[in-house]
């Protein structure tokens, strides 16, 4: 049987060799269709990060420039990304255009960049360090399903066939703002989801995403989980969901309801652009 290879990198913050070791032998007896290559920068640590910005980039272009690896997972969130995104950009080999790519969290600044790039199929969904929540391995489990069976009982329920998508933790949404990684999500269905911001920086940077699309086209947005919030010391009054009606109604965009979303063990997938498989 031919085995789906998933090349493992951490563009952001680092793992742990005893993690991987156990992931790898999880996956084995879970999904033996399946073939885990972490890089060994997964586990290089120099400072906050998963290794200098140059080791980032490197590891990155290797596994997506390696055309025996059929998908590319993001190993955890942390910050980092958005300082590699762009040059990885330039240095991506036709390989890279037929793989998967899956994270969410900081990880989006380079599923975006990707989308617009047109490089590959990304997804948001659960990362290798989910493994660490309780329960977390059925959160890994489902991004394996997605990844090595395009199952489509793992994506979040609202994704449909006729209809694109994209989504992101809204802290990252709004920083991508302005720069040259944000995709046109003309008729798209935005999905966010955000942890541990107070209501009023949630408020802050959805004024800057609602703003910035404000007539181009949104097709509608979706609040995912919105989880371990500051307490402030007033109450914000109003709450997530609260927020995002006023902004959704003062730009125009329609607010369509809840997401499947979150920095939780039930993170739903949600491929971005239209779904293929």
């Amino acid at each position: 049987m031919e085995k789906i290879r998933i090349g493992i990198c951490a563009p952001s913050t680092p793992l742990y060799p005893e993690e991987a070791e156990q992931l790898i032998v999880s996956t084995r007896k879970s999904h033996p269709a399946a073939e885990l290559i972490f890089h060994d920068q997964c586990f290089a640590i120099e400072g906050h990060f998963a290794g200098s910005d140059q080791l980032r980039s490197d590891a990155f272009v290797a596994l997506a420039n390696d055309r025996h690896i059929d998908a590319l997972w993001f190993a955890r969130g942390g910050y980092g990304a958005a300082r590699i995104a762009d040059a990885i950009l330039s240095r991506l080999q036709p390989a890279a255009h037929d793989k998967q790519y899956m994270g969410y969290s900081d990880g989006g600044n380079l599923l975006g960049a990707l989308y617009k790039a047109d490089i590959g199929r990304q997804a948001h969904g659960p990362m290798p360090v989910d493994m660490r929540r309780e329960n977390g391995m059925a959160a890994v489990e489902r991004g394996l399903n997605w990844l090595v069976h395009q199952d489509e009982s793992s994506l979040e329920a609202h994704v449909q066939s006729d209809q694109k998508y994209a989504a992101f933790n809204l802290m990252t949404l709004a920083m991508m703002v302005g720069t040259p990684l944000l995709p046109d999500l003309d008729g798209h269905i935005l999905m966010i989801e955000e942890i541990a911001e107070y209501l009023y920086a949630f408020d802050r940077a959805l004024f800057n995403v609602t703003s910035h699309l404000a007539g181009k086209g949104l097709a509608g947005l979706r609040l995912g989980r919105v989880s371990e919030v500051p307490e402030n010391n007033r109450p914000f009054g109003e709450e997530a969901e609260d927020i995002v009606q006023r902004l959704c109604a003062r730009f125009d965009i329609p607010f369509l309801g809840t997401a499947d979303i979150g920095h939780d063990v039930d993170n739903k997938i949600v491929p971005f652009g239209a779904l293929t498989t």
